[in-house]
């Protein structure tokens, strides 16, 4: 049975806002998408390093898992992805809180998470610049 965090991740697949892959993870990464990217813990140190490459590149979190990239594809429905891109900063603060509860290790990449994610929340709320508010007469 999948612990809490990996469930939140098979929600995220089935809401559309989760890239498994490596190649997939990366356009996610270039368009400026991915709020975490995630690497199994049997990715090869190349695939490791090319995963903090595309987190640096567009400002995302890069969280290195305790579970394997056949457990991430049991959840997701897709093969043994080591490499996976998470593009909603919601779902993201959400899979690295539950993730910190199961380990305390994780405890940092959860604040960091949640923290973009309020901001993100701000931006949205904020209306642009000249956009009236309110009714028109």
């Amino acid at each position: 049975m999948p612990e809490n965090s990996l469930r939140l991740l098979g929600l995220a697949k089935k809401a559309g806002r989760l890239e498994a892959g490596a190649d997939a993870s990366s356009a996610a990464a270039d368009a400026g998408r991915a709020a975490m990217i995630l690497s199994a813990s049997d990715a090869s140190e190349r695939a490791q390093r090319q995963a903090m490459a595309m987190a640096e590149r567009c400002g995302a979190v890069f969280i290195p898992l305790p579970y394997t990239g056949a457990e991430l594809g049991g959840v997701i429905g897709r093969g043994c992805p080591v490499t996976v891109a998470v593009t909603d900063p919601g779902l993201a603060a959400a899979f690295a809180k539950a993730l910190a509860e199961e380990d305390g290790r994780f405890r940092e990449y959860a604040e960091a998470l949640e923290r973009a994610s309020s901001a993100h929340k701000k931006k949205q709320q904020s209306p642009g610049r000249g956009v009236r508010n309110g009714k028109r007469r």
